[in-house]
């Protein structure tokens, strides 16, 4: 028969620039320009080189690399030859890094030099380990590592026209690991048809609002979100499919992002909280002219204070939510056109509006199912009172975790995945997130919301940063401890905050029992190797005694 019966791989996601002959440009800290073709073939030279090196179906290649042109050769390469790309999570614990290497049997290692002396240590506890690629930058020192060779001087050698196979759609792609709150990180692994889903619905997403979040082919992408981490919540092959100009940062460096943006104006970006208020509190980007800017906030909660704080700078900002396990996206902030109806003349009112709506967890993405169900698995009422967990259903969630059948079972309790977040879901199908299950704080019998009261502290002038948790307390079980990051040039008085929150409570808008016992002024307040506040840490170190 000659029938075609397309697979859904990820060698497919490169057919639409090469069909649509995209003139736009991949570009690598303002240094390296490409253009589509030739990326596309530096796709096929690396498949050929690694193929040469001998890997095969099956394998696993890790990745240690900064956000890069090189690493988006990987996103592709890689899985197209049927190997697995590894990316590892280079913020974790050495003890983790080792660990996970050892725990997904990586073969190969292309590495930067920066984590050349890291790999060099574990190397004796990485026994499947045998290939190593040198991914050289910057005059960065080699070490002794037993390298087969320098990737640009690989790839030279390579035929671009590698005719790479076609396997089942349901080979494994991808696998990174999730900073889990207890025991060792566990391995998430997503398929080729996840991949490709994941991306056709991203689009579909952009698609479902004429307010706000589109994106398009014209966009001008610069991700702030590492490519290590749930593949950049998998923008890089939604916008290589669009073709779009792409820019990549290499290592976080907060002067490099402001001249990326002085030179190239990127109007689409995805990060946690932390980044957006680094960039919009960095002095020297106070002029940058920020309106044609959109982005996504993941991660941790979006609250009030930063999103009117993006807003003032004419940012089209919002919310996605999801976790690792799903790839990631689930929801995204889009504004339906009609709940703004009644306040189209009101600019107060509609300002006021689109807060709600942005800081929601947003509307339900295509082909998503969501639930929100008490302890039973029981349907609660979609009203936006009734709080339970919210579970999951789509076409391209993780079967579960790589080599952990007891954790896959707890994740997918019921046929339905378990996120671990409690929420509603209003009349309108917008989320509401209401706190991780652990984060929720239960006080006197009543639980409340972390995330309620970061949003009303975050709406004080003198707050730049906030992080509430709940704390050991003989009477009432918890009490909530907020702790406060003055905003620069601000100085924060904790006893006018704590009255801020209740005079909130005395409107109604929380409980009292919500009112924080302590406010306590830091320097900082410590994150994850995501960016995202790292709560099981606050609350060892604020522990009572």
């Amino acid at each position: 028969m000659s029938y075609y019966a397309y697979p859904l791989l990820i060698k497919q996601i490169l057919e639409t620039p090469h069909q649509q002959a995209s003139g736009r440009k991949i570009i690598y800290r303002g240094e390296v320009t490409l253009d589509y073709p030739g990326f596309i073939a530096r796709v096929g030279q690396l498949g050929a080189a690694l193929r040469r090196l001998g890997v095969r179906h099956g394998d696993v290649v890790a990745v240690m690399d900064w956000d890069s042109h090189r690493y988006l050769e990987c996103f592709f390469a890689i899985p197209m030859l049927g190997a697995t790309l590894m990316k590892v999570n280079v913020r974790l614990a050495p003890e983790q890094i080792a660990y996970t290497l050892d725990h997904a049997g990586a073969s190969t290692l292309l590495i930067h030099p920066d984590f050349v002396p890291l790999v060099t240590a574990l190397r004796p506890r990485l026994p499947t380990l045998r290939n190593f690629v040198f991914l050289d930058e910057d005059g960065g020192a080699r070490g002794a590592l037993p390298y087969a060779g320098d990737y640009e001087e690989w790839l030279a050698t390579e035929d671009a026209g590698f005719d790479f196979p076609e396997f089942d759609e349901h080979t494994r792609a991808t696998t990174f690991y999730t900073t889990g709150t207890t025991g060792m990180p566990k391995a998430v692994a997503f398929s080729h048809r996840d991949i490709v889903l994941h991306s056709m619905t991203i689009l579909a997403t952009m698609a479902m609002s004429s307010v706000n979040a589109g994106v398009n082919r014209d966009d001008v992408y610069l991700p702030l979100t590492p490519m290590f981490h749930a593949h950049a919540w998998g923008w890089p092959y939604v916008a290589t499919l669009l073709g779009m100009t792409q820019i990549y940062p290499g290592r976080f460096d907060l002067p490099r992002i402001i001249r990326l943006f002085r030179t190239y104006q990127p109007t689409y970006s995805h990060c946690v909280p932390t980044i957006l208020h680094m960039l919009l509190s960095a002095p020297e980007a106070a002029d940058l002219d920020l309106s044609r800017w959109k982005v996504g906030i993941g991660g941790s909660a979006l609250s009030r204070g930063l999103c009117g704080a993006a807003m003032d700078r004419g940012v089209d900002v919002f919310t996605g939510w999801g976790m690792s396990e799903s790839c990631p996206l689930l929801t995204f902030a889009v504004i339906k056109s009609e709940m703004l109806a009644d306040v189209a003349d009101d600019d107060a009112a509609r300002r006021a509006r689109e807060l709600d709506i942005r800081t929601t967890g947003g509307l339900a993405a295509p082909l998503v199912q969501l639930r929100v169900v008490d302890a039973a698995m029981n349907d609660l009422p979609r009203d936006g009172r009734s709080a339970g967990e919210l579970v999951a259903r789509a076409p391209y969630l993780t079967a579960g975790y790589v080599g952990n059948e007891e954790a896959s079972a707890a994740l997918w309790r019921g046929g339905w995945m378990h996120t671990g977040d409690i929420g509603t879901i209003d009349l309108e199908g917008y989320v509401h997130i209401l706190d991780r299950a652990k984060d929720v704080i239960k006080t006197g019998g009543e639980w409340v919301s972390s995330i309620g009261i970061e949003d009303i502290l975050s709406q004080h002038p003198d707050v730049g940063e906030v992080a509430v948790i709940g704390v050991t307390d003989p009477k009432w079980g918890e009490r909530p401890m907020a702790l406060v990051v003055a905003r620069a040039g601000r100085k924060a008085d904790p006893v006018a905050l704590r009255d801020f929150v209740t005079a909130q409570a005395d409107r109604g808008i929380i409980s009292k029992f919500a009112i924080p016992d302590q406010v306590v002024l830091v320097e900082a307040i410590e994150k994850t190797s995501v960016g995202k506040l790292d709560k099981k840490l606050l609350r060892q170190k604020y522990a009572p005694g």
